[in-house]
């Protein structure tokens, strides 16, 4: 089941499926390591959400979560 990263809760991860926006976001996204096949974990939601992407932690607004689909980690 895909859902918007904005809706996963602290201490969830999950692997990154789709980025939606305008072509420069989408690619600042992946300049940070945000895009698709990429796994994230939820660190602290709400806004700002903080996330754990690889090694590096990072920090988004929640309406940028909200472009984000998600697939959850089993």
């Amino acid at each position: 089941m895909l859902l918007p990263l904005q809706f996963m809760a602290s201490g969830e991860t999950g692997v990154i499926e789709d980025v939606q926006g305008r072509p420069d976001w989408v690619g600042r996204m992946a300049e940070l390591g945000i895009r698709s096949g990429n796994r994230v974990k939820v660190l602290s939601s709400g806004s700002p959400c903080l996330l754990l992407i690889g090694d590096c932690r990072l920090c988004l607004r929640m309406d940028e979560c909200a472009h984000i689909m998600v697939r959850l980690a089993q």
